[in-house]
């Protein structure tokens, strides 16, 4: 009989506890909606002007919408810890190792997502409400703010985690340490390209707010190998 491939060993392994996720995601959802009036009042601090909404059920959709983020924000710990059990199993990563990759895993997307709401959120939103004028005021609603926010929380938070792949990469010999070395022209078109595309506007200064960050972090990467004595 033949052995399974890792990637096949991967699916299987993430298969069977999906479902359990899924379910948990959609039991928090219904929990934190029931509190989710005064956490958007906490989105919203960054924002002087009121929100508006434009039809019906925009205020319901937009109160589920971020529910269900900070569902899956409060559960990261658990899907990081389902992730790394099993990406570790076929690729033979110790289990010292892989009880350091889940607490770097949250540590460093909750880092992002905090240096998203302190500093990259407040000057984003600031760069681009001075745009307007004594003829053009804002009118924000509250669906397309809620969109903005959640989507630039969870981008700082997945790029976040640079570091830590370009290592489990190298650990795994998939690249090397010589590789990211060589390779920093190209990195920076790709985080270019990435900073584009996860940032909720096309404007020059949002995509610096995440692209410089993101390149600080792939040096930070190539350092750490360097201390860690990874090739």
């Amino acid at each position: 009989m033949a052995e399974k491939s890792p990637l096949v060993i991967v699916l299987v392994e993430l298969r069977r506890t999906i479902r359990t996720l899924v379910l948990t995601t959609i039991g928090l959802t219904g929990g934190i909606f029931v509190v989710s009036p005064r956490l958007l009042e906490t989105f919203q601090s960054h924002l002087a002007d009121k929100l508006y909404f434009f039809s019906v059920a925009e205020p319901f959709l937009a109160h589920v919408k971020l529910s269900l983020f900070l569902a899956i924000y409060s559960l990261m710990p658990w899907a990081a810890t389902l992730f790394w059990q099993a990406m570790g199993k076929p690729f033979g990563v110790r289990r010292r190792d892989t009880i350091l990759f889940i607490l770097f895993t949250c540590l460093l997307f909750y880092a992002g997502t905090l240096f998203c709401y302190f500093i990259t959120l407040p000057l984003g939103i600031k760069f681009l409400l001075g745009f307007g004028s004594a003829e053009l005021q804002p009118v924000i609603s509250i669906s397309k703010f809620v969109n903005f926010t959640t989507v630039f929380f969870l981008a700082f938070g997945i790029v976040f985690e640079l570091p830590l792949m370009m290592i489990f990469l190298a650990r795994v010999g998939v690249c090397t340490r010589r590789f990211f070395e060589r390779q920093r022209r190209v990195a920076l078109l790709i985080i270019a390209v990435i900073a584009a595309m996860l940032t909720p506007t096309p404007d020059v200064v949002n995509m610096l707010m995440m692209g410089g960050p993101l390149y600080l972090l792939y040096e930070a990467g190539i350092v750490i190998m360097m201390v860690m004595r990874v090739k």
